[in-house]
């Protein structure tokens, strides 16, 4: 047990550096604080109903009717009890508190990616340092994007397993693959994971070539047969997440178009504009060396202070006025603040460090490993695909042709990746000049070229930062132009304030090129001294990690800090309920719809679905006939035949004058459940959408006449042949009493979704179909009868069962994996 403490000490000790580090960082968490984030409580809204039912019953529903009229749970919260990396995850988030656990996954995962590199302790440290508190991995904690952080903290572990395989340590490479991918999956922001692969191909490709070059083809098809068993293996563990979310995604907004007749629809996947509306800008790639570039997050912290060019502009021209309401209305209503990119807004910039960047430029000029024209190669293109909007010559071609990239927005996340290969080149710099390969001149050489081109960019931004860059909005007339109609026309005093945003957002720019020259002078010394012997290697290396962690922390305080954290109980109270949702909970029936109008645009919040099973709400992977819906008939003007449909008792709106919510009753909505008189059998979903534009859905039911074989026109009557009503109402199963003396057909205010969804009549299943567009009905035989739709997809069931099997084998090859390494180092 000694031996071990001595073998792995300076492991452990590095370990516990990280956790310190961590906690020091997040130190509100020691006095019973967490984060709040705009997602997470957004999620909490979102989750209501399901966190509601697991409360009372101990196991989630898969559907929740909370938003969009309702929607499988899917990709909002999801028990997953078979799948063993589900207690990985739950282990990550429980043993420290959020975010904690979160960033050591960061710090722990590079640390074992640059251990396996062979790279020393130290320096291993470095990299890890420098990977985990890259500024996007905080600014989605901040943000509350969770899953998204978890799968970027496993990109480094991945890339392990990886070598190790490749070097022929096939089985516990393998067995740690199929681990860390399955922890990957289970994440569930299957985006990022898509973006990994893209660089690990590349890494593939650039293997394979150099397997037949040096005439290895043997080993690496051995390797290759490993890591992809691996993948495989991982794959089986998630069957329940992925089939489920497959299904459902060919259903959602990233699935194909249920209409022709909008040309602006795409046929499949994303609307392109949409899908690009976070593009990076080309210019803004700079901000990885000099983060204020672009003025850092849309964000006047910086305008609203006195000494601010801004502030005084407004201060001289507009007396008697507080600048700092100007500057938040110029800000709001015009979007002009320190950002002056042109995505819609950003919470901060892509910043990888001055260090990390000067030292990645160094290894662009040493390092021989194969390895630098992966991560350069991966990098470029990466870098270009983030462009989006901005540069498509290429992204358009992955968006048009490759499978599946269409399904994702946001492209200027793929820079994640891009995230651990900088850090991992400049790590692999240090490495070969520690190795002894080159001379010390030949080094101090390329280290001093290295100075200047990073310290030379910086120099010209910080002298004359007009240069090169605007600092201007592209619709910078129009900004003007609004202000100035806003100010009386006034243009003289529109434009001193314009144009004291444009001179604060230089100082910003100006101030960080100054800051990056200072970090570049300390990286380029400790370096030249470790190059030159004049210092220790271990005292080097640790310098290297402290102020590696220096610049980056200071970077990332400014987006995730102390302000960002709230008491727990403030969180739990977080939603409060106004007068009308308490007035509107009153109400006993257990199943109606609210709309709400009071928050803005009810599509773009998920808050009222705290509160009330409502028509809104906010996800990015609703369903897209709902979505069709929402675009046709609840957008440009509110069609009440279509709230009526959607059983929508309550609308909620905002007094403009007094900000008072006052709540109106809909006596017309339609109730849970009717027979109709009438049926209008329609060829497709265009005109079933053109139908439902006028039609009184209590008498009538629009119907595609693809399901005209599942009912019979001649069986209407009146309506009136008896009743149908609600007696039991869970998310996932609901149960109705009917009776009528004849053969009817019912249409059911819930939504229409036939990958799940099962209908029993007396415990017998029969068939419904799509009416409305977006709801179910049936044709019910005469009698008294309990009528039970039930959720129950083979997609999760028969999923879970798969993942139990993968589970069980990922434990056994793991056991093996280990078990063989070990008693290899012992023949050894």
């Amino acid at each position: 047990m000694n031996n071990w403490f001595n073998k792995n000490g300076i492991h452990l000790a590095i370990i516990a550096i990280f956790v310190v580090i961590t906690f020091a960082y997040f130190s509100p968490v020691l006095q019973g604080k967490a984060p709040q984030q705009g997602d997470v409580l957004q999620a909490k809204a979102m989750q209501k109903e399901i966190m509601d039912v697991k409360e009372a019953t101990g196991k989630g529903p898969l559907w929740t009717n909370q938003m969009f009229g309702g929607m499988p749970a899917y990709q909002i919260w999801v028990q997953y009890p078979s799948n063993i990396t589900t207690y990985g995850i739950d282990l990550i988030k429980g043993v420290f508190p959020d975010p904690v656990g979160t960033v050591i996954l960061y710090l722990l995962g590079a640390y074992l990616l640059f251990c396996v590199l062979k790279i020393n302790p130290w320096l291993a440290a470095a990299g890890a340092i420098a990977f985990a508190f890259t500024s996007y991995n905080f600014i989605i904690i901040a943000a509350g994007h969770s899953n998204k952080a978890l799968a970027i903290g496993f990109f480094a572990p991945i890339l392990a397993a990886i070598i190790l395989t490749l070097r022929g340590r096939y089985l516990v490479g393998g067995s740690l693959l199929a681990l860390f991918m399955a922890l990957e999956i289970r994440s569930n922001h299957i985006q990022m994971t898509y973006y990994l692969f893209i660089a690990l191909f590349i890494l593939a490709c650039i293997e394979l070539y150099h397997a037949y070059k040096d005439k290895q083809l043997a080993g690496y098809g051995k390797s290759l047969g490993f890591i992809s068993a691996g993948i495989v293996l991982a794959v089986l563990v998630n069957a329940g997440t992925l089939w489920t979310t497959y299904e459902y995604g060919k259903e959602t907004i990233r699935g194909k178009s249920n209409l022709t007749t909008d040309k602006s629809e795409p046929a499949n996947g994303l609307d392109k504009e949409y899908a690009y509306q976070w593009s990076q800008g080309v210019g803004e790639s700079f901000t990885f060396l000099i983060p204020n570039l672009y003025g850092g997050a849309s964000s006047i912290d910086e305008m609203i202070k006195p000494e601010s060019n801004t502030y005084k502009a407004v201060e001289k021209n507009l007396q008697g006025v507080d600048p700092r309401q100007v500057i938040g209305y110029v800000a709001q209503n015009l979007n002009t603040n320190q950002y002056w990119g042109n995505k819609p807004g950003t919470s901060g910039p892509y910043y990888f460090g001055v260090i990390i960047c000067l030292l990645f430029v160094f290894g662009l000029f040493i390092v021989q490993h194969r390895w630098k024209w992966w991560i350069l190669g991966s990098s470029i293109l990466l870098l270009f695909l983030s462009f989006g909007q901005n540069f498509p010559l290429i992204s358009d071609i992955f968006f048009d042709y490759l499978p599946m990239y269409n399904k994702f927005r946001a492209v200027e996340s793929i820079l994640a990746v891009v995230g651990l290969l900088v850090p991992l080149l400049a790590i692999l710099a240090i490495k070969e000049a520690q190795e002894g390969k080159y001379d010390q001149k030949y080094l101090v050489q390329r280290l001093t070229w290295s100075a200047g081109i990073t310290g030379g960019l910086s120099l010209i931004i910080a002298v004359m930062p007009t240069a090169f860059f605007s600092f201007t909005q592209a619709n910078q007339s129009q900004v003007l132009d609004a202000l100035t109609q806003t100010l009386q026309n006034n243009r003289g005093a529109a434009m001193e304030i314009i144009n004291g945003v444009v001179a604060d957002r230089v100082a910003l720019a100006r101030a960080d090129a100054l800051r990056t020259l200072l970090f570049i002078a300390i990286g380029f010394g400790l370096t030249w001294a470790f190059i030159t012997k004049k210092m220790n290697m271990q005292l080097a290396f640790g310098l290297l990690a402290l102020f590696i962690l220096v610049d980056l922390w200071q970077v990332d305080r400014r987006y995730l800090n102390s302000q960002n954290f709230v008491s727990k109980s403030d969180l739990a109270n977080h939603y409060q309920a106004r007068d009308v949702d308490n007035f509107i909970s009153a109400d006993k029936d257990p199943n109606f719809r609210v709309f709400d109008l009071s928050l803005g645009d009810p599509f773009k919040s998920a808050e009222t679905s705290y509160f009330h099973k409502t028509v809104g709400g906010f996800h990015s992977a609703r369903l897209k006939r709902f979505q069709e819906l929402v675009d046709h008939q609840l957008t440009k003007s509110i069609n009440q035949d279509v709230l009526d449909m959607l059983n929508t008792k309550y609308i909620i709106t905002q007094d403009p004058q007094n900000g008072s919510y006052k709540m109106q009753r809909n006596p017309t909505a339609a109730g849970n459940a009717w027979f109709v008189e009438s049926i209008q059998f329609v060829k497709n979903s265009d005109e079933e959408m053109k139908a439902i534009s006028s039609f009184d859905a209590k008498k009538e039911a629009i119907v595609d006449e693809s399901y005209k074989a599942l009912v019979d026109s001649k069986i209407l009557g009146t309506g009136q042949e008896g009743f149908i009503k609600l007696t039991d109402y869970k998310p996932d199963h609901l149960t109705y009493e009917y009776s009528t003396a004849k053969e009817v057909v019912a249409v059911f205010s819930e939504i229409y979704y036939n990958k799940g969804w099962k209908m029993y009549i007396d415990g017998v299943e029969k068939p419904y179909f799509r009416a409305d567009y977006v709801l179910r009905a049936a044709k019910l035989e005469a009698g008294n009868h309990k009528l039970e739709f039930i959720f129950h997809p083979t997609s999760y069931y028969a999923g879970e069962n798969i993942s139990l099997a993968g589970s069980i084998i990922l434990v056994i090859a793991l056991g093996f994996g280990i078990y063989t390494e070990n008693r290899k180092k012992k023949m050894e």
